[in-house]
């Protein structure tokens, strides 16, 4: 890997882009088969790998969104990282397709025959329908993707013709695009997620999402510049100044998503209405019951204590093993709110697992670093790049 300091370019790209296009090709070739063999766990499996990485895009996007939207300065030469990031959500639209042919296997509610025998669904058909369903992923999909084109695309005409009124065409698109990001990131989650379980509902279950989608993108951040600087890439761009600020986002996220989780639990379980409370009573029954506690001290306690002093957030060692642990936790997570409904009393790993989440990620990994290697790995054109390098925290 090699790095033109003056153009801020990778004139030597390395093989990570290579190796995790393989990664992903093999990965989806022990998916189809997994389908084959067993294609209910498959769907399963593909759904939390799917989500997984998902999150992991629309966090990019979040990210963006809320640098444009508040003028921040620190976070500019790290920008291109979440851009580019965000860039996968088209390829994500696609890996989307093979759910589409699982929805019976994976919700209850497409089934006409349970829908005819539950009040509870037919109540709900309205909106738990085929149709709809698929109508809606398709706007999400379009709204996310326009929304990362243009940012992404006046980010590079910055690079070439820098002019204030960029400035302003980030925020015009920022402003309504936060709105439009927090009702579909709702809804897809509210979609994909809390329908497995049609009879329960949570009004918080889209911002619980979201709080582990951020999280997560800021831990994938975190990991590919400390890789990069590991190869001698922008050692002089990015400081502990801007280690510092990652840690401390991932610190308040840490503490936003166990205040959301908590809180999900909490007026639920004190509320005790029995079509609400089943939810965890599922994900309290046999070895189900140890995952449910990993989370709490996996997810929430264990990177609490880690974090909370200022010098870890500084130390590249600390940040690349936290940011691996949560990313972990992350999965876990996605999982347990998955895989209850087909294994109701206990957690059951399987290959097709693995399968889904290395043929996913290694598709958005391998794209990841193509877009981001394309183009100067800092936003050039940025009328305040140095005092973001300069910044101090």
């Amino acid at each position: 890997m090699k790095f033109d300091s003056q153009t801020y370019r990778l004139t030597d790209k390395g093989r990570f882009g290579s190796i995790t296009l393989i990664v992903g090709i093999i990965g989806l070739i022990l998916s189809c088969v997994g389908w084959f063999t067993d294609s209910q766990q498959f769907y399963f499996s593909y759904l939390t790998a799917f989500v997984f990485w998902l999150t992991i895009a629309l966090g990019g996007l979040f990210f963006v969104l809320l640098h444009h939207l508040v003028g921040a300065k620190w976070s500019i030469v790290i920008r291109r990282f979440g851009e580019s990031i965000m860039m996968v959500i088209p390829l994500m639209a696609i890996l989307f397709i093979p759910l589409l042919f699982g929805l019976h296997e994976l919700y209850l509610w497409m089934n006409s025959e349970v829908v005819a025998s539950d009040h509870l669904l037919q109540g709900k058909s309205g909106y738990l329908n085929l149709n709809f369903f698929v109508v809606r992923a398709v706007l999400y999909f379009v709204i996310w993707t326009v929304l990362a084109f243009l940012l992404n695309k006046y980010s590079l005409q910055q690079n070439q013709n820098p002019s204030p009124e960029q400035i302003k065409k980030f925020r015009i698109i920022s402003a309504p695009g936060m709105i439009l990001f927090a009702v579909t990131l709702t809804f897809a989650s509210f979609d994909w997620l809390m329908s497995l379980d049609a009879h329960w509902f949570s009004t918080i279950f889209g911002v619980y999402i979201f709080s582990g989608s951020f999280l997560s993108l800021l831990c994938v951040v975190t990991l590919v510049v400390i890789r990069l600087q590991s190869n001698g890439v922008l050692k002089e761009a990015i400081t502990k100044e801007h280690y510092h600020d990652l840690g401390k986002l991932m610190f308040a996220f840490i503490i936003f998503w166990g205040y959301m989780a908590f809180s999900q639990y909490f007026l639920i379980w004190y509320g005790n209405i029995p079509e609400e409370t089943i939810w965890f009573l599922h994900r309290w029954e046999g070895s189900w019951k140890s995952v449910s506690m990993l989370i709490v001290y996996g997810h929430f306690v264990i990177p609490f204590f880690v974090l909370f002093p200022q010098v870890t957030k500084r130390n590249k060692a600390v940040m690349t093993v936290m940011s691996i642990w949560i990313l972990v936790m992350h999965w876990v997570d996605i999982y347990w709110l998955v895989m209850p409904t087909l294994h109701h009393h206990g957690y059951h790993l399987s290959w097709i697992d693995l399968a889904t989440f290395i043929g996913i990620g290694g598709l958005f990994l391998h794209l990841f670093w193509r877009i981001f290697t394309a183009h100067p790995l800092v936003p050039v054109g940025d009328p305040n790049l140095e005092q973001s390098i300069k910044i101090v925290s």
